[in-house]
């Protein structure tokens, strides 16, 4: 145990409700312990965790999971894609089962509750279920994806498409991380192999729900004052690059009338795409977050800027809305300009609108819980965006400190944590046969 995850265990039990969250055989202690011992695993100098998808600190945290997966009765299996589950039969084993979890892996020096939380929430479920002798009529699985952040490969989720068959070996094989290594070869060095890979798919037809815990990444339940939230869909993004091609020249030279400056028609489109998607919904998100400015010196009038636009929402149709009427402006703002203009699709995908009945089900366990209920989009992608794509998901979140995420400094209290392990067992007890 070192210093900093000392720390980390202290300040989790530091304002901790015992008395009124400690019940039905749920342990805050256990929890808090647990995400302690996660912690130590790729801890990095400024108190962060380093554990990139495929990595060793990745398998590390998965074994010691699958130890406290045994202990809490689960039967732990791996598939070819390093995709870790543990399973109760429950009453009826020949039900589809629940599904519940998230991922160890970690941005390079994140925080210790992103993907973490969510594993060790499903886990405490099942030990508390354990404790107190209750046996779900469902069967109940935890799982542990591999690689959600993509961080290696640039290229995320790795182990839920996997799971659910949308990973592709034209795509996949053809990856390599920043050190020239293929992605074949790190399937070897973790002890998987291609063949095993492509064949990790699931059949959708066993798994009758999935439920994600998650850290909200974001402000909105701090704002609120809430403990946790129910995520009423999971935005898709669309990434558009957009390209003005102007005249470089001397910044010195050139009447400020006879320039063709790429950068002035970027800047106006940057500082016009902010008030767009609230024109169209109240869910939908644009971001400018990079930029690339040709030749790029001081002395020297842009020729070409091409910029990066990220936009999502949780609906389509309205997602989509603001992707045209961002290119619109893009067009127009290069005729005004006269400057000559492309752009192209980087990415596109689907928002995920999850269930009307576990949204619903969802509310139901948060009020049962004495927790107003609270809709809100989930912004970011997660595990439960590709599962959602095939089987009826849900997902929980849990308040932030100060919307902090991929972040040493990321916090959630362990009063927020223990009460969406009540609100997910809420929810898995609420499925009878």
């Amino acid at each position: 145990m070192t210093n900093a995850t000392d720390k980390i265990y202290q300040k989790l039990l530091e304002n901790y409700d015992s008395d009124r969250l400690d019940l039905a055989g749920v342990s805050g202690k256990r929890l808090a312990s647990r995400m302690k011992e996660i912690a130590e695993i790729g801890l990095t100098s400024d108190g962060g965790s380093h554990r990139i998808g495929f990595s060793k600190e990745e398998q590390q945290a998965k074994k010691r999971i699958i130890q406290w997966m045994e202990q809490a009765g689960l039967t732990v299996t791996q598939d070819g894609a390093g995709n870790v589950f543990g399973r109760i039969e429950g009453r009826n084993p020949g039900l589809p089962a629940l599904m519940s979890g998230s991922h160890v892996d970690t941005v390079p020096n994140g925080g210790h509750f992103d993907g973490v939380l969510g594993v060790l929430v499903a886990l405490e479920v099942a030990a508390a279920w354990k404790e107190s002798n209750y046996i779900p009529d469902h069967p109940y699985e935890v799982v542990i994806f591999t690689d959600e952040e993509g961080s290696r490969f640039n290229d995320g989720f790795t182990g839920s498409r996997a799971a659910f068959g949308l990973a592709t070996a034209e795509e996949q094989l053809k990856l390599a991380d920043d050190q020239g290594m293929q992605f074949a070869q790190v399937l070897e060095d973790n002890g998987l192999t291609t063949e095993q890979f492509f064949t990790a798919k699931r059949n959708v037809a066993d798994i009758k729900a999935f439920i994600e815990v998650h850290i909200e990444q974001g402000l909105q339940l701090e704002k609120e004052n809430l403990p946790v939230g129910i995520v009423s869909g999971i935005a898709g993004p669309c990434w558009l690059e957009i390209t003005y091609t102007g005249v470089a020249s001397h910044a010195g030279n050139t009447p400020m009338n006879l320039r063709s400056d790429a950068l002035v028609a970027a800047g106006e489109l940057i500082s016009h795409i902010p008030p767009l998607p609230s024109q169209v919904s109240s869910t939908a998100v644009a971001t400018v977050g990079k930029i690339e400015v040709k030749p790029n010196g001081i002395n020297v009038i842009p020729g070409e800027v091409t910029l990066f636009v990220d936009i999502r929402d949780i609906q389509l149709k309205t997602r989509d809305e603001v992707i045209t009427k961002v290119i619109d402006l893009a067009n127009k703002i290069a005729h005004k300009y006269q400057l000559d203009y492309q752009w192209k699709e980087l990415l596109k995908v689907e928002p995920v609108p999850l269930p009307d009945e576990i949204v619903t089900r969802v509310t139901a366990a948060a009020d049962a819980n004495g927790i107003k209920p609270y809709l809100l989009p989930s912004g970011a992608g997660h595990d439960a965006m590709i599962a959602g794509q095939f089987v009826p998901t849900g997902m929980i979140f849990v308040r932030s400190k100060d919307g902090l995420s991929h972040n040493p400094l990321e916090w959630s209290s362990l009063n927020d944590c223990v009460q969406s392990v009540h609100v997910l067992k809420h929810v898995l007890e609420s499925y009878k046969a």
